[in-house]
């Protein structure tokens, strides 16, 4: 495939959580902005190792809900994380794959199926300007772009490359069960790490890019050192116990610091399954010790740098392809429309 030149996507309609994200902004936690980025990090591996690209370009990120995009070149996409209803022209379209969107076709991205982030990956990434050394939106803090209808998405240069793979992803878009370290506050509920560890929770309808609250099957978490806990630095994956005894996982827009206690801290490869609980989805939590969770998180890297290698060719069905004459299907025999021009 040649060499693509640097296009646009021209936005026609938008939901309410559509934004432009990469890895975010590390180094700034000093200055009271957290990372940012993806809320689901794994799904920014996802995508570029469908189109054989980098895993540090911008992509579109949308909570529940899609959008609808027109190019102004061909370019390529990759479709990654919570799975979404996807046409082209009124033709669906796979997820967690990789397609050619021709110049002027229309790109309609719908609600979540399942798990709550998707991705809208293209080759060459979005290019929209660099802040603070990064593209991601972050709404506390000012910063990136919002996509919002009418608005035109620069895109990068795509050096091109395949089209047309499929990845069999993670299941990480139903809750399940979540790894946990110990933090700095984990002895305050001894008595009760081990109900803790039973118990079963829900994830509630009230939670966003910054955090998700688990309520628990059951009575919560109470301790009387936790009135003396002194404000400072949370991270992501900190679950923090606010008054009324349910705990709160941090994502990646999460404040920089904080004085409820923590309970414990989700590994950052775990993430991603609590990132894309729907409401209501079950969640557990586990704690292990600090070598298991070093040697998980090294499985998970491995596993990321093998993605493209898990990558196959997207077997299409031949009677939903309506310009099907048009494809080139053995060398030198084509539909014939060439010759007449």
């Amino acid at each position: 495939m040649d060499q693509i030149a640097m296009s646009a996507l021209i936005v026609h309609k938008a939901g309410p959580g559509v934004t432009v994200q990469d890895l975010g902004r590390p180094g700034f936690l000093a200055f009271g902005l957290s990372r940012g980025g993806a809320a689901d990090r794994l799904a920014m591996a996802e995508g570029p190792a469908l189109l054989g690209q980098a895993p540090d370009l911008a992509a579109i990120e949308m909570a529940g809900m899609g959008a609808t995009f027109e190019a102004t070149g061909d370019i390529r996409i990759a479709l990654t994380g919570a799975k979404m209803r996807a046409t082209l022209d009124g033709e669906a379209l796979a997820w967690n794959a990789s397609h050619l969107v021709a110049a002027g076709a229309q790109l309609a991205i719908g609600v979540a199926t399942s798990g709550v982030y998707g991705y809208l990956h293209v080759g060459g990434g979005v290019a929209t300007e660099r802040e603070l050394a990064s593209r991601a939106a972050h709404a506390n803090a000012g910063l990136g772009v919002q996509v919002v209808a009418g608005a035109e998405i620069p895109l990068g240069d795509d050096r091109a490359g395949e089209v047309g793979l499929v990845l069999s992803p993670e299941d990480r878009f139903h809750g399940g069960t979540i790894r946990v370290v110990p933090s700095l506050q984990t002895d305050v509920f001894a008595r009760d790490l081990d109900r803790f560890q039973a118990m079963t929770f829900r994830r509630d309808a009230r939670g966003n890019r910054m955090g998700v609250r688990c309520v628990p099957v059951g009575e919560g978490f109470f301790s009387e050192a936790g009135l003396s806990i002194l404000s400072e630095v949370i991270t992501p994956g900190d679950i923090q116990v606010t008054g009324d005894g349910t705990p709160f996982v941090l994502l990646a827009d999460c404040q920089t610091t904080g004085g409820y206690p923590r309970i414990g801290s989700v590994l950052p490869c775990d993430l991603p399954r609590v990132a894309q609980a729907a409401p209501g989805a079950e969640l557990r939590f586990k704690l292990i010790t600090l070598d298991e969770a070093v040697a998980a998180e090294r499985k998970a890297a491995e596993a990321r740098a093998g993605l493209r290698r898990g990558c196959q060719p997207l077997v299409r069905d031949v009677a939903a392809i309506h310009d099907l004459l048009g494809y080139q299907l053995i060398s030198g025999v084509t539909a014939g429309w060439d010759e007449e021009d």
